[in-house]
């Protein structure tokens, strides 16, 4: 896709945000925040008995980017496996909002990571995991390795 197409797609998930709210019985609650450029988000999941994905929100505020990329990562994992959250990469994200196509600044990226951060960070609290040293950098867009 051309890198308008890509540029449309992020402003009308950001101007009509999929999955926006809050779950009050949530099994996940994750609040995340970006100091440097202010975007801040909550994510909402809650399971249904097999731990498939019965709802997935997202309330906050932020770039367009950032809105953006959790409108687009909750509707890309509604209905999926615990397990595909643990799965779900940066490289899923990235390459879903075409962001190798925009070709955005490393500052950019992070705000497209930052609903990211806070499904692994939400994901591995609830199945009392700790993130590893490597996963601990998950902003860290120049560190991305192929794995991820």
């Amino acid at each position: 896709m051309s890198s308008e197409i890509y540029r449309d797609m992020i402003l009308d998930y950001y101007r009509h945000p999929r999955n926006y709210g809050s779950i009050e019985d949530a099994e996940i609650k994750v609040q995340e925040s970006n100091p440097l450029c202010g975007d801040d988000i909550e994510l909402y999941i809650k399971f249904d008995e097999e731990k498939n994905v019965k709802d997935i929100k997202f309330k906050g505020r932020g770039c367009a980017i950032s809105v953006a990329s959790a409108s687009l990562m909750t509707e890309l994992l509604k209905g999926k496996k615990l397990d595909d959250l643990l799965s779900f990469s940066k490289k899923d994200l990235l390459e879903a909002l075409g962001i190798e196509t925009l070709g955005l600044n490393p500052v950019r990226i992070k705000c497209a990571l930052l609903p990211y951060k806070a499904l692994k960070i939400g994901v591995y609290s609830h199945i009392g995991k700790k993130l590893s040293e490597e996963e601990k950098h998950i902003l860290d867009y120049e560190s991305e390795s192929q794995q991820d």
